[in-house]
């Protein structure tokens, strides 16, 4: 007799089909050539629950996002959460076969070729939710689902034993509302906490202005007005975009946009001292580079090394230590 996957289970109740759910994640059920094509383009036989339950609603955003883990995450203590399901198909980017599908996190984002990444999370590439085929015996059972983390040197952490195992086991973020600590927290590490090594060997030699002291008071008045540190796309987030710029080009010589770019994640947004974002997003900083480049706030100087104006400069350094 067939197994029968997800018996009673409340469909109804689970998905949370949102415009950007639509746009994003969710296609029409899968077909048996679409199953083999992706089977054929991600090298592994996908688990009969999996294909069950999206052939029931393929893809898309759940209600509950929270997964509990016995031990530390690198995005919780105490559990793992998701962002949405990859769909079976090819036309959403976030499908296994889409843009940003699993094979682009293999290939462009390092994670390990152990199987086929089913769910986002959002930390936006930061880690993720795989079906783990190390030991599924080419495909004999079911293979495990992990959480791999990119912070962690891509560490595995076992979730469930099986797809169906996993996704009957999401909860809801409600349980683990611990905002009101975190804030303290995070607001304790910003007033006593470590810059990255990076950002305070630049502080150091600046003899006029005590950046760790301003920098400081910026990043908590930011934390207290959000909730939360993370920087985005507002007046000072872009304020700290500026610092971690201006600090960068005292110190080193940027000739090239993308050379900056590529070295920004080592002062707050990956920082190897307790003073950190633990990621960012890469259109933001791009977002607000293009902006200081078309406002000629950042300009290239006649030797082609690209800096802030003078006249910018002298502006930042005033509005800095008004905190």
């Amino acid at each position: 007799m067939e197994k029968q996957y997800f018996a009673d289970f409340e469909l109804e109740t689970f998905w949370e089909d949102t415009a950007y759910a639509l746009k994003e994640y969710i296609e029409k059920p899968p077909s048996d050539d679409m199953i083999a094509a992706v089977e054929q383009a991600t090298g592994y036989p996908l688990p009969p629950s999996y294909i069950a339950f999206m052939r029931m609603h393929n893809g898309g955003i759940p209600c509950n996002t929270c997964f509990p883990t016995r031990t530390p995450t690198s995005w919780a203590k105490d559990h793992v959460e998701i962002s949405g399901f990859y769909s079976i198909g090819d036309s959403k980017p976030y499908s296994l076969l889409g843009l940003l599908g699993s094979r682009f996190m293999i290939e462009e984002w390092g994670y390990p070729d152990i199987g086929i990444c089913i769910c986002t999370c959002p930390s936006a590439g930061h880690d993720i939710i795989m079906l783990d085929y190390t030991k599924s015996n080419n495909g004999k059972y079911e293979p495990a689902v992990v959480h791999v983390s990119q912070e962690t040197g891509f560490k595995k952490t076992l979730l469930a034993k099986n797809f169906e195992q996993f996704v009957r086991g999401l909860i809801s973020d409600e349980y683990f509302d611990t905002s009101e600590e975190e804030l303290k927290s995070t607001l304790r590490i910003l007033r006593t906490g470590n810059f990255s090594s990076t950002l305070l060997t630049y502080m150091k030699r600046e003899k006029h202005i005590s950046f760790d002291r301003h920098l400081r008071n910026i990043l908590l008045q930011l934390t207290n007005h959000k909730g939360a540190f993370a920087l985005q796309e507002d007046e000072l987030s872009y304020l700290v975009y500026d610092i971690q710029f201006y600090l960068y080009t005292q110190n080193q010589k940027v000739y090239d946009t993308t050379d900056y770019l590529k070295e920004y994640p080592q002062m707050l947004a990956l920082s190897d001292n307790e003073i950190s974002t633990n990621g960012y997003a890469a259109s933001f900083v791009e977002n607000w580079l293009n902006r200081g480049l078309e406002e000629n706030k950042i300009i290239s100087q006649p030797s082609g090394v690209i800096t802030f104006s003078k006249e910018y400069e002298q502006e930042l350094l005033r509005k800095v230590q008004l905190y």
